[in-house]
C-alpha cells in the first residue's frame, strides 16, 4: 500500500470515528428524551430498563472513545513521534478447561489505560475517561492509578488524563490538574468549561492531536 493510500485510509477513519462518536451522543440524547416522555413501572422482579439503555449507550460511546485514541496513537506511531500501546486488562484464571482454554474474570483496573515513549526518551503514561455527561469526576481514576501516575511523574515522565464528555469534546488533563481539582475549581469535579483549556483539537485528516 503507497504512503498516499495510507494516509487517506487514516484520515477517512478518523473522520468516521469522529461522526460515529457524535452519531451516538445526538442518538442517546433523543432516546433518553423519548424514555423520559414513556410511562415506566419499576417492580423489584425485573431490572430498570431505562438504565440498562443508558448503559449500553454509554458503553457504545466509550468503545468509540478508546477507538478514537487508538487512532490517534497509529498516526503518531507512523510519523515515527511515539510508540505508545494499551495497557492489557489483568485477568485471574479460575478454571482450567484443557487445551489451552480456560475461564477468567478481570481484576481490578490498576494501571493507567497507555505507557510509552515519545521521540527523544521521554515516557508517557496516561489514562482514558468517557462520560456521557457534561461534567466528569474526579473519582473516575482509581486510588491504584493514581498511586500510579504520581510514581511515574516523580519520575519525570509526561501523566495526563484524556477525558471525553458526552457533547463530542476531548481534552487532556495534566495529571496535576486532575488531582488538585477541589483547589482549583472548588468540587471534585470538572465541567467541560473549567477543562476548555485543556481541549483536543482535531487535525485536517480527522485525527485527534493527542500529543501536540
Amino acid at each position: 500500500m503507497s504512503k498516499g493510500t495510507k494516509r487517506l485510509t487514516t484520515t477517512v477513519t478518523a473522520q468516521t470515528q469522529c461522526h460515529e462518536i457524535r452519531r451516538y451522543n445526538k442518538q442517546a440524547k433523543q432516546r433518553r428524551e423519548n424514555m423520559a416522555r414513556q410511562p415506566y413501572r419499576q417492580t423489584t422482579h425485573r431490572k430498570d430498563p431505562v438504565k440498562q439503555y443508558k448503559g449500553a449507550i454509554s458503553k457504545a460511546q466509550g468503545k468509540h472513545f478508546e477507538d478514537y485514541i487508538d487512532l490517534a496513537l497509529r498516526y503518531y506511531e507512523q510519523k515515527g513521534e511515539a510508540a505508545i500501546e494499551k495497557t492489557p486488562e489483568p485477568m485471574r484464571p479460575t478454571r482450567d478447561l484443557g487445551n489451552g482454554k480456560f475461564i477468567a474474570y478481570y481484576e481490578k483496573h490498576a494501571q493507567a489505560d497507555y505507557k510509552g515513549t515519545l521521540k527523544g526518551g521521554r515516557t508517557v503514561l496516561f489514562d482514558a475517561k468517557y462520560t456521557a455527561d457534561t461534567r466528569i469526576d474526579q473519582s473516575r481514576v482509581t486510588r491504584e492509578q493514581a498511586e500510579q501516575l504520581d510514581k511515574y511523574q516523580r519520575m519525570g515522565a509526561d501523566c495526563f488524563i484524556v477525558a471525553g464528555l458526552g457533547h463530542g469534546d476531548c481534552y487532556r488533563v495534566p495529571w496535576e490538574v486532575w488531582k488538585d481539582m477541589k483547589a482549583l475549581f472548588g468540587h471534585k469535579h470538572a465541567t467541560a468549561e473549567e477543562l476548555e483549556p485543556y481541549r483536543l483539537s482535531v487535525g485536517r485528516n480527522g485525527v485527534l492531536l493527542l500529543l501536540d
